[in-house]
């Protein structure tokens, strides 16, 4: 160590002295310039000392503040971009969310359409998470737990092209690729499936369906399958649906005729069976308060002809109490619409990656719920529990009402024999009533 410290002081007086005779072999305009040198490099080393000072003296929020202004990102500016009208086609499983329909406040899950529309803010192609802000329209309003093969909806979204590039079919691969932006954003379990870049003049997403078409999953039992399918047909037609619904004082709804094109009961595979229908247009909770009847019909605890009764309102000018069936089971399976243009993810070119992770995910949530049905059954053979048929408590019978569950009674009460809910005139009539109080007392 001590070696070590003397040659570093001998080599640096060496330097030293080497360095003076340096200088004493300078010329004078030589050591001008070195003068120079010198002091410019002084002159900015205070400076350099002068400006931290002045940077110790700023109040730590104002450092704060500096650094967030400049990682702030940078606001989108939807001005510089044209727009163009679209129709989004989609498919989701509803179990784990509120329903298809935004809501302004809060749910206990989040809706598909909220889902939606986050994916399509953060991507930049409307301008906030709001159905209002982008003419935005919707096919089928469906329920906590109910699931959609072809949704529909219809907005306006931000376009890479000029209003008349998007004329021409010719100029779809300059477009955005939407369907790749939003299932990248977008959970698994909805998926966008085909879009119509150019919709027919004055489309619609909900008034321009053709009709709507629903299927209800449901295994046999012991069910009588030829009852249900005579029961069915009992729907056809245009009927009065109020009893068949749940009515909704805020809608004012005063008409509730609908529609039924075509009702069956049809197979599936195995055991399972699949209520199928068809309709223009359908009434909040219509069709699992169908199927409920037709479980009544099947168990033989009612007859067919209990449908014609209740689209009679002079015999049942309201609803008679009954459970309505589960919501799992049932399926928007389609939304048809007049001849338009649909274009799928392998429609357009350079998505070959994004038809890849597509495929993966898709594989991924089915072989999930593979996997999860192979474990119940497991579990299904260690408890020796029979599952092929829904039974009773002894001296008591079991309603069906699709959850595979049922619901016990001691003593069925034919559907005509129960009591009555109030007649739509009355909600409606009570729903304003309760408006107008409240209007008053807010301007009191």
């Amino acid at each position: 160590m001590l070696k070590r410290a003397i040659s570093y002081i001998w080599n640096a007086e060496k330097t030293q002295v080497a360095r003076s005779m340096e200088y004493e072999r300078w010329s004078k305009t030589q050591l001008i310039e070195k003068i120079r040198e010198l002091e410019s490099r002084n002159e900015n080393e205070t400076a350099m000392t002068n400006d931290n000072s002045e940077n110790n003296d700023i109040k730590p929020d104002e450092k704060n503040n500096k650094r967030l202004s400049k990682n702030k990102p940078k606001e989108f500016d939807f001005s510089k971009y044209n727009k163009r009208f679209i129709a989004l086609r989609f498919a989701y499983v509803g179990w784990d969310y509120n329903g298809l329909n935004f809501q302004y406040e809060p749910t206990p899950l989040p809706t598909v359409e909220e889902e939606i529309l986050k994916a399509l803010a953060k991507s930049k192609l409307i301008t906030q998470v709001d159905p209002a802000c982008c003419n935005f329209s919707r096919c089928g309003r469906t329920d906590k737990g109910v699931s959609a093969m072809n949704q529909v909806i219809s907005l306006d979204v931000r376009s890479n092209l000029i209003p008349e590039d998007q004329l021409s079919s010719s100029n779809d691969d300059k477009e955005l690729p939407y369907l790749a932006i939003l299932n990248s954003l977008l959970p698994t379990d909805i998926r966008i499936t085909a879009v119509c870049l150019r919709p027919p003049p004055k489309f619609d997403a909900r008034f321009s369906c053709s009709y709507r078409h629903y299927r209800y999953i449901f295994r046999k039992y012991d069910l009588d399958l030829d009852l249900m399918q005579e029961g069915a047909k009992r729907y056809e037609g245009v009927r009065d649906f109020r009893n068949f619904c749940k009515i909704d004082g805020s809608k004012q709804i005063t008409n509730y005729k609908r529609e039924v094109l075509s009702a069956n009961i049809i197979h599936l595979r195995d055991d399972f069976y699949i209520f199928d229908l068809k309709g223009s247009a359908f009434l909040w909770h219509q069709v699992r308060c169908m199927m409920a009847v037709l479980f009544a019909v099947g168990q033989k605890l009612e007859a067919p002809s209990i449908i014609d009764d209740l689209v009679d309102v002079e015999k049942f000018p309201g609803k008679p109490s009954f459970e309505m069936a589960n919501d799992v089971p049932l399926v928007l399976y389609d939304c048809v619409f007049p001849e338009m243009e649909w274009l799928d993810i392998q429609h357009f070119k350079n998505n070959t990656g994004k038809i890849f992770k597509d495929n993966a995910n898709m594989r991924g949530l089915v072989f999930d719920y593979d996997v999860k049905a192979h474990i119940v059954e497991m579990m299904q053979s260690f408890s020796s529990q029979d599952t092929t048929n829904l039974k009773s408590l002894p001296g008591s019978g079991h309603i069906n009402v699709g959850d595979g569950v049922g619901r016990n009674f001691r003593k069925y009460v034919p559907i005509a024999k129960r009591e009555l809910a109030e007649t739509f005139e009355s909600v409606n009539s009570r729903y304003t009533e309760k408006k107008k109080r409240k209007l008053q007392s807010a301007t009191e």
